[in-house]
Formats: C-alpha cells, sequence, structure tokens
C-alpha cells in the first residue's frame, strides 16, 4: 500500500447514492454514482424505497472501495451524509424495512400537529424546530398508525423506528448498531438540541417509545467499522450540514446557499445555539467535548418548484432555458412559490402556487425565469431573518445543482448585496462529511472559486417587494 490513505465519503442522497473517495486534503479522486427514484404520489405524499436507498448505498460503498484496493490505497475513515427529516421503520431482526420512507418533501401527516401549534414557541426553544409535517415525528407517528407490519413489529419487540440515518448505519456497520448522529436526530422534532438527545415529553406527546429509536451519539466519533472491512466509520450528519464544511472550519460571518431540490441557507454561530424564530437552529458538529450551532433558513421550492412547474406547462429544463438567463423585461410575471409549502419565515403549507400577471403572455424561458427569480426571492426572505435577527452575513458560498447557473449567482448578489463565490469543485456535501471522519484536520484544500459582485438591479428588487407583498396578502387570505 501507498503511505498516504484515502478517505471515504458516503453520501445518500433524494436523487442519488454516492460513494467518493479523497485524499487527505480534501481532493476527489473517484466517484461511484446510483440514481434513486423518487415516487411523489400526490401533493402530500413523497417517498422512496427503502430497500433501494441501502442497496445503491451498498453498491456505490463496494465499487469505491474496489477502487481503492486496484489503486493499493488503504481507506483510513469514512463518513456518511444523508437527506434529513427522511424517516423509515424496520425490522430490527431481518432488517427489512416495513414501509417506503417518508421523503423529508412527505406531509401527509401534517393533520396530526394541528394540536401542537399553541405549544410552537415552546417546541422551537427545546428542538430548535418549528412545528412542521417535513419533520420526522409526525410521520413515524403516522407508521404507527397506518401501516400494519410497524405496529405489528412493535408489538413482538421488533420495531426499528428512526431518521434514514440510522436505517442505513444498521446495514452499513457490522453488529447491526441501532444508532443515528445528534444532527439527523434533531430533524425529527423529538430532540432536545442542548442534551442532543431525544426528549422524554416530546416523546410521549407523539405516543413513541424510547426503545423504538435509535441510541443518539455525537456527529463525530467512533461509530465502529463498516461491514465486511477494517474501515471505522468516523462521523455521520446531515447533507447540509455537511455542505457547510466544505473547505474545513466554516468562515465566521460567511452563509452558504445550498440550492438543489430544495434551497437552505445556513450560517455559522459558534458555540452558542442562538435560538431566532423563525429560522431553525442546528448543529455544524458535535463531539463528545465540543459543539458547534449553526442557524439555518429553509426554501422547500427550489429544484421541486422547477420541476412542478415544467410538468404543469412544459418549460424547458433550467440548464436549457436559463443559460444564458433571458432579458424579460419589467413586465416579467410574478410566481408566488409555495411547491411543497412555505418553509422559513413562514412556516405555511396547503396554499396553491399561483402567477400574478399574464404568464401565457411570457415566454417559456422567461416563465422558467420567473420560477427561478420565485427561489431566490424565498431565499433572501431568509436572509433578511437573519440580519433582523442580528446575525451578520457578509458573504455567501453557494452550492447544489441550480448554482451552477451564473444567472442565477448573479442575480443572488444583487438582490442581496453581497458578494457570492461558487467553489469550482461542486462536491460540498462529501468535502464536508470527509473533513469531519479525518479528524478536522487543519490543512483542508480549498477549492477555486468563481466570484460574483454585486450590481444595481432596480427592477430586481421592486420584483422582491412587490412578490413579498403579494405573498403575505395570499397567507393573510
Amino acid at each position: 500500500m501507498h503511505d498516504s490513505p484515502w478517505l471515504l465519503a458516503i453520501d445518500q442522497g433524494t436523487q442519488a447514492s454516492r460513494a467518493l473517495l479523497l485524499d487527505t486534503r480534501g481532493r476527489v479522486v473517484f466517484q461511484a454514482r446510483r440514481p434513486v427514484a423518487l415516487r411523489r404520489l400526490d401533493n402530500v405524499r413523497v417517498e422512496q424505497d427503502a430497500a433501494e436507498l441501502i442497496g445503491t448505498v451498498l453498491e456505490v460503498v463496494s465499487a469505491a472501495l474496489a477502487h481503492a484496493a486496484a489503486s493499493q490505497r488503504e481507506v483510513a475513515a469514512a463518513g456518511l451524509a444523508t437527506q434529513r427529516s427522511t424517516v423509515v421503520a424496520w425490522d430490527a431482526v431481518s432488517g427489512r424495512p416495513l414501509h417506503a420512507a417518508l421523503s423529508w418533501q412527505d406531509t401527509r401527516a401534517h393533520s396530526l400537529l394541528h394540536g401542537l401549534h399553541a405549544e410552537g414557541d415552546a417546541i422551537a426553544l427545546r428542538t430548535g424546530l418549528r412545528i412542521s409535517p417535513h419533520y420526522g415525528a409526525s410521520k413515524l407517528r403516522w407508521l404507527l398508525d397506518e401501516v400494519p407490519a410497524v405496529r405489528t413489529a412493535a408489538a413482538e419487540g421488533r420495531l426499528c423506528l428512526g431518521p434514514l440515518a440510522a436505517f442505513l448505519l444498521f446495514h452499513l456497520l457490522e453488529g447491526r448498531l441501532f444508532c443515528c448522529d445528534a444532527v439527523n436526530a434533531a430533524r425529527t422534532l423529538l430532540c432536545d438540541l442542548d442534551r442532543r438527545d431525544w426528549d422524554t415529553a416530546l416523546l410521549a406527546r407523539f405516543g413513541l417509545q424510547r426503545e423504538w429509536l435509535p441510541e443518539c451519539r455525537p456527529v463525530v466519533g467512533d461509530y465502529g467499522q463498516l461491514c465486511d472491512s477494517a474501515i471505522p466509520l468516523r462521523a455521520v450528519t446531515g447533507d447540509q450540514n455537511a455542505a457547510l464544511c466544505a473547505a474545513g472550519e466554516p468562515a465566521p460571518r460567511e452563509a452558504l446557499v445550498n440550492i438543489g431540490t430544495g434551497a437552505f441557507v445556513v450560517a455559522p454561530l459558534g458555540e452558542r445555539a442562538q435560538r431566532a424564530p423563525p429560522l431553525l437552529t442546528s448543529l455544524v458538529w458535535s463531539s463528545a467535548r465540543d459543539v458547534r450551532y449553526l442557524l439555518e433558513g429553509t426554501v422547500n421550492g427550489a429544484g421541486a418548484a422547477l420541476n412542478w412547474a415544467s410538468e404543469r406547462w412544459d418549460l424547458p429544463p433550467p440548464q436549457q432555458a436559463l443559460a444564458p438567463w433571458p432579458e424579460c423585461g419589467a413586465e416579467q410575471p410574478l410566481f408566488l412559490n409555495t411547491v411543497g409549502g412555505l418553509g422559513s419565515p413562514w412556516w405555511r403549507s396547503g396554499i396553491d402556487p399561483r402567477w400574478l400577471g399574464a404568464r401565457a403572455e411570457a415566454s417559456p424561458a422567461c416563465q422558467a425565469a420567473a420560477v427561478a427569480e420565485s427561489i431566490l426571492f424565498l431565499i433572501q426572505a431568509n436572509l433578511d431573518a437573519m440580519s433582523a435577527a442580528s446575525v451578520p452575513v457578509d458573504g455567501l458560498r453557494v452550492g447544489g445543482g441550480l448554482a451552477q447557473l451564473d444567472g442565477l449567482c448573479q442575480r443572488l448578489a444583487d438582490l442581496s448585496g453581497l458578494p457570492v463565490r461558487r467553489a469550482q469543485e461542486t462536491e460540498a456535501t462529501a468535502r464536508g462529511i470527509a473533513w469531519l471522519a479525518a479528524g478536522r484536520p487543519v490543512q483542508w484544500a480549498s477549492p477555486r472559486a468563481m466570484h460574483f459582485a454585486a450590481q444595481p438591479a432596480p427592477q430586481l428588487h421592486q420584483r422582491y417587494t412587490r412578490f413579498c407583498c403579494a405573498l403575505q396578502e395570499l397567507i393573510a387570505q
């Protein structure tokens, strides 16, 4: 074997499972990828095949380890990053899933939360989250209420419930360990963020027993060894949290804007867990001794909104319609983007998306631009909320598939008035989880970046003001 070992980053996302090998400075040397299906049954039910998720993870890990062996390279450590708020129920004996995985986009259990809204502020103080059916608690309760196989497993003492991360770890690790990290646990609405463990009162509120749920562990620590190898798994976290660490320890006063299926605005807080409703508080990372917190804004309808609009109006794909960005003029219609429900800072569901202005008179490219612009407006609303909470942001780092559109990045800079940088290497989640698994080394390659400087854009600012006013009126109806 050569002297310089590699790191294994396992990234299970909404659209694909991937395993990447990185060197000890954070440069990607190999990637294996398998697509995964997403079933959107209706406006509220969104599922994935849990067996397919773990099957593709095992395939890509096997391919990565085979490449390392052929290259005569040792793999020193591994890390796992997963889509957050997706939940699974499975059999503790056979390991088989008892139902489809309920996606983070799934809101079928919204009615189970109706009696909780009066307690919203108290729950936010405890969990860092706002009450939303996107998070795990109501979905786990739905599985117990609606799936006979889940109830049978519970009665017979063989039920495992929890975040997707726990299901993957159960199959990836020697000894079938039943555990998960504090970040994914915190995304269930059942976890005390300060203690980073399950909250007894919230478990009782949802009728969930602690023994059904995995042990909560720090993000960084000893998770044991991957099956059929001596490779230690050293870190587990959510995808957005990992992406914040792509260049190592997050820079203060710089927020990450990750624009994929959803969009997330994430700003590091340091060692203090500031609560700033209507935003979320979560973890950058935790260990047995230390913890770092972050503030997060959530946009449900990013790439999901473009896909939704494309299916209904036969719009061209974003990369085709928006590169280069079309010039549509001051009369461009506004898209009131409530696809997937409004996340922060509004936290509202059940409002249908709609147009303000004559959509049919705009070209397909300008319609796509209006949908993409609505994503920027929702992101800016979260940046405004951070400013109102006295969380300073002096610059933005962007990632995710839609961030590869130059026009989107330039308009984000113009709207926010902040410099925007986009790394030329796009593997932010993999680089972040590899950095955590490597023990948070000081020497970590900072990829080259493209920079976008803010320019005057009065029409864009006027449309943003109209968008916010129209959305507020829609919410008030």
